[in-house]
């Protein structure tokens, strides 16, 4: 009977919770150039990734460069590999170009970056960008080291909470004009 009674509680519960939850949507170039936000602007979003993303370079033995990742054995081969999981929030440390953004996943040095960009063919969603894409695997610059990434990465993408990012506060002021 008791049970019965702690029901709607926890409905309750799950309601509120779920309301706080934040809404993440794709961040487009339309969602981009409707709100017309400069970089600094752009720097006060909290971006999250869609997916799992997994950096692999290899290692030649001996090697004891590691960034903060994993070593494992591929194919008989030493890998290291970053694991940036689905919904990791990031931040935008800057943009090098139109149409690009380089955005951070884990605090400390500012090379540590993945790089987005609009892709016409998911209705320009900014999603991961590579220095050369084959079917199977794409190139990226981590950390200033040459990592790999697999072909399904290609529309890893960012997403935003339009709630919190339509939260603009504009501060405006009329001027009555100057006279003699």
């Amino acid at each position: 009977m008791q049970l019965i009674k702690a029901i709607p509680f926890f409905v309750l519960v799950l309601l509120l919770t779920n309301a706080c939850a934040p809404q993440l949507s794709p961040f487009t170039q339309k969602l981009y150039d409707e709100n017309n936000w400069s970089e600094s602007e752009l720097k006060k979003i909290q971006f999250y990734l869609s997916e799992d993303v997994v950096l692999r370079r290899n290692l030649r033995s001996g090697s004891s460069e590691i960034v903060e990742g994993e070593i494992k054995m591929v194919d008989g081969r030493k890998v290291e590999e970053i694991l940036i999981r689905k919904n990791t929030p990031g931040i935008l440390l800057f943009s090098p170009k139109e149409k690009r953004l380089a955005v951070s996943f884990e605090s400390g040095k500012n090379d540590r970056f993945l790089m987005f960009g609009p892709n016409p063919k998911v209705r320009n969603h900014y999603v991961l960008l590579a220095s050369d894409w084959d079917k199977r695997k794409g190139k990226i610059t981590y950390d200033d080291k040459e990592y790999y990434t697999s072909g399904q990465n290609a529309f890893a993408g960012l997403l935003v909470d339009l709630k919190r990012t339509r939260k603009v506060k504009v501060k405006s002021r009329t001027l009555g004009g100057r006279e003699l």
